[in-house]
């Protein structure tokens, strides 16, 4: 109900809004929770394994038990958290995990299975008969799996990704939060302040503080004026850092509000810093007893907030629960509301007394009626047990501090016993300072003297002087205690509200000797559903401790990972639907391409000319063998822009190219280019290619189009972990350069029409490199063949590209030649027997492809090692071979399995498969590689080629991997 006078929101609009179909109305921008409970509406959802009835929990991204689904269709939202929904006109949300409604869920049969469904069941209860589990139990387990439901379409909502830099990160907007970046901000750093709430202040808002004699709202309204003022401070609403990485970066979501006019649901923030300040504050968490999940039991922080930020009372009859200090607020600000509190119930003996309302000490709450909202509950004290007549129960056990963010570098928190909670460690992450109730300090005063504490920490270690920080007189109440986890008594007590989680399911899981509290989570599920244990998790390990007999800091704790808050993969990955998911990425020479008739393939995320259609050709095998015929007899001209290109100088460029190459670098001079082979670490072929030396200790290495980013992830690994203390860079320059083949007995013409007196073939001979004047862009020239015939490779800045791809189209096709595209190279490169990553498919080592005399024994190697096991020596392994048909008229296919003639076909019998073919025109047959066992020793024998899905069966013979032109005499000229 509303209580008139209270809240923050109450000259805010109303608006209208629906739930379950009702239509109601409530305040624009307070959570969807204040607006249901305003309504009286208590009952919002149901819980995932036994469907029981289930109210609102908390008042903030902890929820467990306030799922609703958002929209209709496309735009769809499941299981998104009541409490964080702020209201706006309009807005449509309903329960799930409920049929056919939530007052009225068949699925709640369950709950009368109970005894037959505790933790662990599935394990015991699925194994037999054997053949039930494919066509009974999984797909049974499979619809009653997941909370909510998709829509089935496509999400058409945009999302956005985001990159921020700062020296100072601040997480949180409390107290502490507020505190640090002002001090901060004062001296000059530049901050950004994260807060998930909409409006700055944290817990301030939901309690009667006063600070510096007034209000703390005041306090609040002042310095976020202040920070909003600074030019130095970026200051981020409803915002969540979910995860922190390596080097002081750390994600964050950023909600959108559908009423805000933005075109984003989200923004997927990442944020690196120099120095972050943890200030997130503390949960509440509750207390098991037999039936504390009935709707209308709450935190009674949670109360506060909806009584004093939202001006809702939860209930017209309150009882208190608690075995803390702080929960007696709750009862004092409900009767300055006018709220009839019945009793707080305190478990300690010494508990405080108040003349505002009856305070029970040394008592429990022992059990709960009202199946769909709270009736009564029942007391235990040592005069027996009475009932107390209430529709709401404010509990609280105590506070557990927000360290989630400490631990997801693998760092452990550790246990305050006079606290009852676990504290951050620390420098559990570098550069990450906890600050205020997130490290113990509850109180007000506490945490403002702890952000400033922080901040001026932050400062030192950036090199900055301040002077000590301003901070405001504020409550420094004390913070009393008494641990207590759990009620004995009949009926369950529930400690994983989402993923119904007993007491009992953890004592059943310390007797079944799951004792591990990581081997407990599993199998009772306890922390696994999406608010990921946050009101649970100390209960539930606290609880395992006592069935142990064990301290809670013997027992620990699970691990905390990110992300904190669930993220939708649509922001994760903002922009990577349609061309945003697998770009195009177009050469310098594509509209020349398609200008004259290309075909276009996608090569990765490149698109590339597979061939030139001609008039009259009426099939890509005729205008492939033209292609051919260009090269073989005149100039051909191919775009090779997309081969990974990768610049590496600085005086331990040479030791860092013999280290990742197989064979010798070291004494490759200036103006000539070598072939390389790379090997992984376990010793298996990762890439080949060439590098050039361009210059001392300046060098340009070339790579497959497939492997280009494998390279360059390789070289950085190598660099930055192996070989740390090398002094040399690597960029990649891919893009930087448009770079084409002119490959053919022609090619030298071409070249002295183009450059004229520039180019001297005398001083190219084969595999050098250099530069060349081209008007007034000067260009680099390479004398490398991947074709087999006298080839260059010309490169110019990208800008260029076109220009240059007409002009050498132009010189070609005037002596008889002109473009090829992909499928020409390959058969060029087949008649060669070059190798592509249809060979170097990550499976085959330097012995199965006949180069295992490259490898340079004096000198240490990535991969070395490992090349030389047995096991990729043996002379019985698939090794590389060329392949043709017997019978010249027949077809290969690539991928066809090879078995010897007189065997059957059978996965026994399997001799290798055939790697890549292609229909060579300058022999007039297919011809192919292999990978065959005891490849090179067979050559001359026949082998029988079996590819079923293409209706092949062929036999060949097994012949040397180079077709055409062994000797090379051509590629030399």
């Amino acid at each position: 109900m509303r209580i008139s006078g209270w809240g923050q929101s109450g000259e805010a609009r109303e608006v209208g809004f629906t739930f379950n179909g009702q239509a109601l109305r409530g305040r624009d921008g307070e959570p969807l929770a204040a607006a249901l409970l305003a309504n009286g509406i208590h009952l919002v959802g149901r819980s995932f394994k036994y469907h029981r009835p289930r109210g609102i929990l908390t008042a903030g991204s902890e929820e467990p038990n306030a799922l609703v689904t958002l929209g209709e269709g496309a735009q769809q939202e499941p299981n998104v958290r009541a409490t964080t929904v702020p209201l706006f006109e309009g807005l449509s949300a309903r329960s799930q995990n409920c049929w056919p409604s939530v007052g009225f869920d068949v699925m709640a049969l369950n709950d009368l299975a109970a005894p037959f469904l505790g933790a662990g069941f599935y394990y015991k209860t699925f194994m037999w008969p054997t053949e039930f589990w494919e066509r009974f139990y999984e797909p049974l387990i499979r619809r009653a799996a997941g909370l909510g439901a998709l829509s089935g379409a496509p999400d058409d909502a945009a999302y956005e990704k985001a990159f921020g830099f700062c020296d100072l990160l601040v997480v949180g907007a409390g107290p502490a939060g507020l505190m640090a970046a002002l001090t901060a901000a004062r001296a000059g750093l530049d901050v950004i302040l994260c807060d998930e709430d909409v409006t700055p202040g944290g817990r301030l808002q939901s309690e009667r503080d006063t600070i510096a004699d007034a209000p703390a709202q005041a306090w609040i309204d002042a310095t976020v004026a202040e920070l909003d003022s600074c030019d130095n401070v970026r200051r981020m609403a409803r915002t969540t850092v979910t995860g922190v990485y390596d080097q002081g970066t750390y994600a964050a979501l950023e909600m959108v509000p559908q009423s805000s006019g933005r075109a984003g649901r989200a923004c997927f923030w990442r944020l690196v810093a120099k120095r972050a300040i943890l200030a997130t504050g503390a949960l509440e968490r509750p207390i098991a007893f037999a039936n504390n999940d009935r709707p209308g039991i709450m935190m009674a922080g949670a109360v506060r907030s909806y009584l004093n930020r939202w001006g809702v009372a939860p209930g017209e009859r309150v009882s208190v629960f608690a075995n803390n200090d702080h929960a007696h607020r709750t009862a004092r600000d409900l009767v300055a509301a006018g709220v009839h509190v019945a009793a707080v119930i305190d478990s300690r003996h010494d508990a405080p007394q108040s003349d505002l309302f009856r305070v029970i000490r040394g008592a429990t709450v022992c059990n709960a009626s009202g199946r769909r909202r709270l009736e009564s509950i029942t007391l235990r004290s040592v005069g027996g047990e009475e009932k107390l007549q209430t529709d709401c129960l404010a509990m609280s056990g105590g506070w557990n501090p927000t360290l989630h963010l400490t631990c997801h570098l693998n760092a452990r928190p550790r246990w305050r016993r006079d606290l009852a909670c676990f504290i951050p460690e620390p420098d559990a992450v570098p550069g990450l300072d906890p600050a205020g109730a997130c490290r113990g300090r509850f109180s007000t005063a506490q945490a403002l003297q702890d952000g400033a504490d922080a901040a001026l920490r932050a400062l030192k270690a950036l090199g900055k002087s301040a002077g000590a920080a301003d901070v405001p007189k504020a409550e420094a109440d004390s913070y009393g205690i008494q641990p207590l986890w759990s009620v004995p008594g009949r009926g369950r007590a529930w400690v994983d509200f989402q993923n119904d989680v007993t007491v009992k399911d953890i004592c059943q899981s310390a007797a079944e000797n799951f004792r591990s509290v990581e081997h407990m989570k599993r199998y009772t599920t306890q922390g696994m559903a999406t608010d990921q244990g946050k009101s649970s998790n100390v209960v539930a390990l606290a609880v395992l401790a006592e069935a142990t007999d064990r301290s809670i800091a013997e027992t620990g704790t699970t691990t905390f990972r990110p992300p904190f808050v669930p993220v939708a993969l649509g922001a994760m990955g903002a922009g990577a639907t349609g061309m945003g998911f697998a770009p195009r990425r177009m050469l310098s020479s594509h509209q020349v391409a398609e200008e004259r008739g290309a075909t276009m393939m996608e090569v990765g995320l490149w698109y590339r000319a597979s061939y030139f259609s001609k008039p009259g050709e009426t099939s890509w095998r005729q205008s492939c063998d033209r292609e051919v015929g260009y090269v073989r007899n005149a100039v051909g001209i191919a775009d090779v822009s997309t081969l990974g290109k990768i610049d590496i100088q600085g005086p331990d460029a040479a030791r860092l190219l013999e280290y990742v190459y197989v064979n010798r670098f070291s004494k490759l001079t200036p103006g000539r280019v070598r072939y390389g082979l790379m090997l992984r670490e376990d010793g298996f072929v990762m890439d080949d290619g060439t590098t050039a030396c361009l210059g001392e200790n300046h060098y340009v290495m070339t790579t497959t189009t497939a492997a280009a980013g494998q390279v360059m992830a390789h070289l950085e690994f190598v660099t930055q972990v192996l070989q740390p203390k090398w002094n040399v860079r690597i960029s990649s320059v891919t893009e930087q350069w448009a770079q084409f083949s002119i490959a053919g007995p022609k090619a030298r013409a071409l070249l002295q029409d183009l450059a004229g007196g520039g180019f001297v073939p005398s001083d190219w001979p084969f595999m050098s490199c250099g530069q060349l004047q081209l008007g007034d862009v000067m260009a680099r020239l390479f004398r490398i063949s991947f074709s087999g015939e006298e080839a260059y490779e010309l490169a110019v800045p990208s800008r260029y590209g076109e220009s240059l791809f007409r002009l050498l189209l132009e010189r070609a096709e005037a002596v008889g030649g002109g473009p090829y595209g992909l499928e020409a190279l390959n058969v060029l490169r087949l008649e060669k027997g070059f190798l592509t990553h249809a060979e170097i498919n990550g499976t085959a080592s330097l012995h199965d492809l006949g180069l295992e005399e490259m490898m340079n024994p004096d000198a240490p190697c990535v991969g070395q090692v490992m090349a030389g096991r047995e096991g990729l020596v043996a002379r019985d392994r698939m090794r590389l071979v060329g392949i043709r048909p017997t019978d010249p008229g027949e077809r290969l296919s690539a991928g066809a399995h090879l078995f010897d003639p007189d065997d059957s076909v059978e996965r026994k019998n399997d001799q290798g498969y055939v790697t890549s073919v292609g229909h060579s025109p300058t022999l007039g047959h297919m011809i192919g590689l292999a990978l065959i066992k005891s490849g090179p020793d067979r050559i001359g024998d026949p082998i029988r080629m079996v590819d079923h899905t293409a209706g092949l069966d062929v036999i060949c013979d097994i012949v040397e991997p180079v077709f055409f032109d062994p000797e090379g005499e051509r590629a030399r000229g």
